[in-house]
């Protein structure tokens, strides 16, 4: 595609999206069709996006992929969407406090606390939904799985007090960020898009080196994310190497060992 040609592309797709029209292929209308005949449509959607949704699908000739996919033996699924997604959705969308009760691990409930939704996370590796949000008592961004939240109201927030804590909320989020930088080793670069398709849910900015010919990732991610990093890091062998970020490299470095020493060949180190 020459450069006139992306050109223009672009300014028909910015065009489009200032409309507000979206364009979709036949596989990802198919796919849509076929989510919302699952049960958790009914609360992932409200009652009239849902129907707008199944009329605009409804005489769509994709590929029907009912009759392409086969679901074969799997473990226990979980409610992908729970239900106080949408309250919590309304409230983070409009600034709303909350006050909420979750189970401790005693199993009691805890008092009242009242506090700022801040974000919606999913852990792709624990399945749960969690809520970030802050404390109003305790000063503090705080988290909780959806599922031990017992009950949650919405509460008004005054301006001031909202955009207080979202400064602050900034503030400590800046405060746990952590930094590393990666480099793809040099047969490997047919492999790059793969590699950052790996960290794509974290900011990173890449350079190369004409010279060396190698690519290097700077990745800045949060401390809790910090497992899930090397998760990936692991995933990826030697293909990368970590060459900046102590606490990264000293974790890499520990697992080798051990996984030497599970094979007699190094002890352990020390904990």
């Amino acid at each position: 595609m020459n450069p006139f040609e992306k050109i223009f592309n672009y300014r028909v797709l910015s065009r489009l999206g200032e409309s507000g029209a979206f364009l979709s292929t036949a596989h990802e209308r198919a796919w849509l069709k076929l989510m919302l005949d699952h049960p958790s449509s009914a609360d992932a959607f409200s009652g009239p996006t849902l129907d707008k949704l199944r009329t605009l699908l409804y005489q769509d000739e994709a590929l029907p992929l009912h009759d392409h996919l086969i679901h074969k033996a799997a473990s226990r699924e979980r409610q992908v969407f729970h239900p106080l997604l949408k309250t919590l959705r309304h409230c983070i969308q409009h600034k709303h406090g909350v006050r909420l009760t979750f189970l401790l691990k005693d199993g009691m409930i805890s008092p009242k606390q009242s506090g700022l939704p801040y974000r919606l996370e999913y852990s792709m590796v624990k399945r749960e939904w969690y809520l970030l949000w802050y404390s109003w008592k305790r000063h503090d961004l705080l988290s909780v799985r959806l599922s031990k939240i017992a009950s949650v109201s919405e509460v008004p927030v005054q301006e001031e007090a909202c955009a207080s804590a979202l400064a602050e909320i900034g503030d400590l989020l800046e405060s746990r960020k952590q930094r590393a930088v990666i480099e793809v080793q040099p047969e490997y670069n047919r492999e790059l898009s793969r590699i950052l398709y790996a960290f794509s849910c974290f900011e990173k900015e890449v350079h190369y080196d004409e010279l060396s010919g190698i690519y290097s990732v700077a990745l800045t991610y949060l401390g809790n994310e910090g497992e899930y990093v090397l998760s990936k890091l692991r995933f990826l062998g030697k293909r990368v190497r970590v060459t900046e970020g102590a606490v990264l490299k000293k974790r890499m470095r520990d697992s080798a060992m051990k996984a030497l020493a599970q094979y007699g060949a190094l002890e352990p180190p020390a904990e």
